[in-house]
C-alpha cells in the first residue's frame, strides 16, 4: 500500500469515525430530549393524580361528614317519635271526645 492509499484509507476512517461520534452526539441530544419530555410527561401525570387524590379524599370527608348529619337527624327523628306520638295521640282524643260530645247532643235533643 503507497502512502497515498494508506492516507485516503486514514482520512476515510477518519470521516467514518466522525460520522459515527456526529450520530452518537445527534441520538445522545435526542434521548435526552425524550427523556425530559417523559419526565414532564410523568411529573404533569403525577400532578393530575395528586390532584384527584385530593379532591376524593375531600369529597370523602364531605360524605362522612353527610353521613353522620343523617344518621344525627335520624336519631333526632326517634327521640322526638314519642313527643310525636304522644301529640298525635291527644289529638285523636280531643277529636273523639268532640264527637262523641256532638252524638251525645243529638242523642239529647232527639235529633
Amino acid at each position: 500500500m503507497t502512502d497515498e492509499e494508506l492516507k485516503q484509507l486514514v482520512e476515510s476512517n477518519a470521516r467514518a469515525i466522525q460520522a459515527l461520534t456526529d450520530n452518537v452526539n445527534r441520538f445522545t441530544i435526542e434521548s435526552r430530549q425524550e427523556q425530559e419530555e417523559f419526565l414532564r410527561a410523568m411529573q404533569s401525570f403525577s400532578d393530575r393524580v395528586s390532584e384527584a387524590i385530593q379532591q376524593a379524599q375531600t369529597e370523602r370527608e364531605e360524605l362522612r361528614q353527610a353521613t353522620i348529619g343523617i344518621a344525627n337527624l335520624l336519631a333526632s327523628l326517634d327521640q322526638d317519635r314519642p313527643t310525636i306520638l304522644r301529640k298525635v295521640t291527644a289529638i285523636e282524643n280531643k277529636i273523639d271526645r268532640i264527637l262523641e260530645r256532638e252524638n251525645g247532643d243529638r242523642s239529647v235533643n232527639g235529633e
